[in-house]
């Protein structure tokens, strides 16, 4: 992977050219990220994409490339540029837990190093967080109305390629089984599945001719689309290329819940009761609520998930809070801040059910089931965990699964309405 010094705004390079020139660009300052609200009607956020940022702030490098770039379109001038190739990040980073849920004002990721270092950062920290939190937000939501069936990542094709990769380590993060993306199982091991699209079928002669083809390759257990001509036709010859013991069919049109009641009748007639059904097409948190009823397996999942199911970023914003010791914040109508490095525990009561999110500038007088949400992330500019991408991610999918624990069932509806947690700032 190379430099991600350039996936940056022009003004943060300009900020530190005046900074360098003004004397204070050594000034120790400590830097949030944080949402001042959630999407509209959503109850709570899920936190993602700090892994990721760390490996990319490593790789915040201004080579003999990104200098002269900077050197041919006068960016900055030659004494920014000088500082520029020496920049390595010194300085700490904390904040909360991969898979952690957050709410308004939650200091989510907190950079503390000089000016100079912490400034050029904004735009890489807010990009990555922004995007992937969006992603596991939404993905959580998807999850929790799938219950215990099981959810299929499958977006590529409805964004950027990187994106894509992104979002399929977000959505297993919170919950799904798999992803049709190849590279996030190479960088990260997430589960990748798939079988065949509706190409396949059209490439034979006639729809038995592709179900043998595909069974031989893969298997009597493999799903097959059934629904390219006739759904009942196509599930009866599904059949009878592999018996009863077929793994399962893939509806992917149609009126789901009709279908899925349909096929499921014409399957146990068959004599296929154990065949799984899996549905796709445009589904999304609701859609997949509204199929609890249906004989549906599995669900499949793209354009919603990878757009944030219509929530495409999480609104953070990174500030600067706390300068020289002491807290600085912005005033403006509808933007104020609070000023001041934050500290952050989750309150439970004895049963280990959260209760209430503390936010204060001070720090907290702990109590009885409080949990500490701040944790360290980098010290000194070295990550603090040295773990591979692949193990980082499965520990951020079990902190999320506890974390579910404590949160009450009503706080996963989709209904819409407050956070499930007041956050109480101080």
């Amino acid at each position: 992977m190379g430099s991600t010094a350039l996936l940056t705004d022009h003004y943060e390079l300009t900020m530190l050219e005046a900074a360098l020139r003004s004397g204070a660009a050594e000034r120790r300052c400590v830097f949030e990220a944080f949402a001042r609200r959630l999407p509209e009607g959503r109850r709570y956020g899920v936190v993602a994409g700090t892994g990721r940022v760390l490996d990319a702030l490593q790789r915040f490098r201004f080579g003999e490339t990104e200098i002269e770039d900077l050197r041919r379109r006068q960016v900055v001038d030659e004494a920014t540029c000088d500082w520029l190739a020496g920049y390595r990040f010194s300085g700490d980073v904390s904040g909360y837990a991969e898979g952690e849920v957050y709410f308004p004002g939650s200091p989510v990721f907190v950079v503390e190093a000089s000016f100079a270092e912490g400034v050029v950062l904004e735009t890489l920290v807010l990009s990555i967080l922004n995007h992937d939190t969006a992603i596991a937000s939404a993905a959580s939501r998807m999850t929790a109305a799938a219950g215990d069936r099981p959810c299929i990542e499958m977006g590529s094709r409805r964004t950027h390629e990187e994106a894509a990769v992104a979002a399929a380590r977000a959505a297993y993060m919170v919950g799904f089984a798999s992803t049709s993306n190849l590279d996030s199982g190479r960088r990260y091991g997430v589960p990748t599945t798939g079988t065949s699209a509706h190409a396949f079928t059209l490439l034979h002669d006639d729809e038995r001719s592709a179900f043998q083809a595909q069974v031989n390759v893969l298997g009597p257990g493999t799903t097959l689309l059934v629904d390219t001509y006739d759904v009942d036709q196509g599930i009866r010859t599904a059949v009878e290329v592999v018996g009863p013991d077929l793994g399962g069919i893939r509806l992917d049109s149609g009126d789901l819940p009709t279908l899925a009641t349909h096929a499921r009748e014409l399957l146990d007639s068959l004599g296929a009761t154990k065949t799984r059904i899996v549905v796709t097409s445009d589904l999304d948190e609701y859609a997949i609520a509204g199929l609890m009823a249906a004989p549906v397996d599995r669900y499949g999942v793209g354009t919603s998930l990878v757009t944030g199911s219509g929530a495409p970023t999480a609104g953070m914003v990174y500030k600067l809070v706390e300068r020289d010791g002491r807290p600085v914040a912005k005033k403006s109508e509808g933007k104020r801040s609070v000023g001041g490095r934050k500290h952050a525990v989750r309150r439970h009561d004895r049963d280990g059910i959260a209760t209430a999110e503390v936010v204060s500038s001070e720090p907290i007088a702990p109590r009885d089931g409080d949990r500490n949400l701040v944790v360290p992330l980098m010290r000194a500019g070295e990550i603090c965990d040295d773990a591979s991408p692949a193990d980082l991610l499965v520990r951020a999918r079990a902190h999320h699964e506890r974390v579910r624990e404590e949160i009450l069932p009503e706080g996963w509806a989709l209904s819409r309405g407050e956070p499930v947690l007041e956050t109480v700032t101080s």
